[in-house]
């Protein structure tokens, strides 16, 4: 341990072993540690026994439920947007042959008290239970200009400038209906409140464009894949994509502590009293406790069901948004469910999690009207987290630290910068200056676009996507 690293990545979460890879890949000399015996940090997934060792401590899961092994209940859970930065990612670098992918059976939004299918088409806009006759007209006119647009074509612009029209502009110029930009704001383009209205409309067509072109990939269903074994997966490819490009790792490390020079400047990790010098430390907040702060705290509950969500039909895989107005809240509501068709339950079960910004110190209470829309419950655990943004955002050059926080909840800014068609997948099995912490959303764009801001931080320049890595990391897997 001895030796001097060009950066140490503290925990082996999510973020940390996607900047661990992509760094190692960049040809970074990378140390990565973790007090932990397991991958995965905060976004690990468990078995049955762990699952009730950290929520009910001595007792032991009934018999009914299946075998432990059986289960990897995510505790970070999120789908992968088809078209979405990890999807990037996961081809730049090669990751996918790791790993196994599947198809997500539905999205779906909850409006008057009842669960949708979320429209993102013209075509679907006209079956949509949602909107009455005239109001379906609309919206189809909406969604055929979205699904037109193109930057580089002023004619399907229709005399528009997005970034100097705000995207209440562009909903007035089509008559849309309040509940109709409800869904339409939160269930397609995932923004968390009302703010995006007011902002330029860039930004919202991209969005929806994202989810109409990922949602075309499977001609129906939703615009969202899943890792067959739950997403501990994730950090464990990246972990091994490190170790491939020569990266060191060392689990179970216990009091892993940052040294500073007398300038402020981190120097290296003490553990075990050996120090290992570094230029840069890359942790989560837990390793620099005094360097974030709290900007909020979720609330959450995580549930095992022996049948799938009512009224999404008989789907295995589902994601369902709360808008903040059904709900007459200040913030969005998330629910996740998944199965043993993806290999994260025994045969028959299911796993869903419901989660929001918690607004009250009543977390049952608040999460009451998602867990009322799951039917009978085998079981539930209620938890919640606090969760933060760096205080050092600005001053990365002083002290040579970069946090990414851990997060359950926050909103879902998705970077929509270009739309990119990635990979053709099957509709089956797919073969496959702050950070902020992971957030209850079911989609991982926020991760990604965290982890991308960071790797520029810390080398300099941006990541180049549009690079294919994978023969590369083959040969040096080989």
């Amino acid at each position: 341990m001895d030796e001097e690293y060009d950066v140490i990545v503290l925990g082996t979460g999510l973020k940390e072993c996607i900047l661990s890879g992509l760094l190692s890949v960049n040809g970074l000399k990378v140390l990565h540690m973790d007090r932990n015996d397991y991958y995965g940090g905060a976004s690990t997934s468990l078995n049955l026994n762990q699952l009730w060792k950290r929520f009910r401590e001595n007792d032991k899961p009934p018999e009914s439920l299946g075998a432990s092994k059986e289960y990897n209940v995510d505790m970070v859970p999120k789908f992968i947007i088809a078209n979405g930065n990890l999807v990037r990612v996961l081809i730049h670098t090669g990751v996918t042959k790791y790993l196994n992918f599947k198809a997500v059976d539905g999205s779906y939004v909850y409006n008057k008290n009842k669960i949708h299918k979320v429209p993102a088409n013209d075509v679907e806009a006209l079956k949509s239970p949602l909107m009455g006759l005239f109001e379906k007209r609309r919206a189809r006119k909406f969604f055929i200009y979205v699904q037109d647009y193109e930057d580089s074509d002023p004619k399907s612009h229709e005399g528009l400038d997005l970034t100097k029209v705000t995207a209440r502009e562009i909903i007035s110029k089509y008559g849309l209906e309040d509940d109709t930009i409800d869904f339409i704001g939160h269930a397609l383009a995932l923004y968390h409140d009302d703010s995006y209205l007011d902002q330029p409309a860039f930004d919202f067509v991209k969005r929806i464009k994202l989810y109409a072109e990922s949602l075309a990939r499977f001609q129906g269903g939703s615009p969202y894949i899943y890792p067959l074994y739950g997403l501990g997966e994730l950090p464990q490819a990246f972990a091994r994509l490190s170790a491939v490009y020569g990266g060191t790792y060392m689990l179970n490390k216990p009091d892993c502590k940052v040294e500073f020079d007398e300038s402020g400047k981190a120097i290296g990790v003490t553990s075990e009293g050996e120090t290992a010098r570094c230029k840069k430390v890359v942790c989560d907040p837990s390793y620099l406790s005094d360097k974030v702060k709290k900007v909020g705290r979720v609330a959450r509950a995580i549930c095992i069901m022996s049948h799938p969500i009512p009224n999404t039909h008989d789907s295995h895989s589902v994601q369902l948004i709360l808008p903040q107005k059904q709900l007459g809240r200040k913030s969005d509501m998330y629910l996740f469910c998944c199965s043993y068709a993806h290999n994260v339950a025994a045969k028959g079960k299911y796993i869903a999690s419901v989660s929001t910004e918690a607004e009250t110190d009543n977390p049952e209470a608040e999460l009451k009207p998602g867990v009322d829309l799951l039917g009978p419950l085998d079981e539930i655990f209620y938890d919640s987290y606090d969760r933060y943004v760096p205080t050092n955002t600005a001053h990365h050059e002083e002290d040579n630290c970069f946090i990414s926080t851990v997060t359950i909840f926050l909103p879902p800014i998705i970077l929509f910068l270009t739309i990119y068609t990635i990979y053709a997948f099957s509709p089956k099995t797919i073969p496959i200056h702050h950070l902020q912490s992971y957030d209850a959303t079911s989609h991982f764009e926020t991760t990604v676009d965290d982890v991308i801001e960071m790797y520029s931080k810390i080398i300099g320049k941006n990541l180049d996507l549009s690079v294919d890595l994978s023969d590369a990391s083959a040969a040096a897997d080989d």
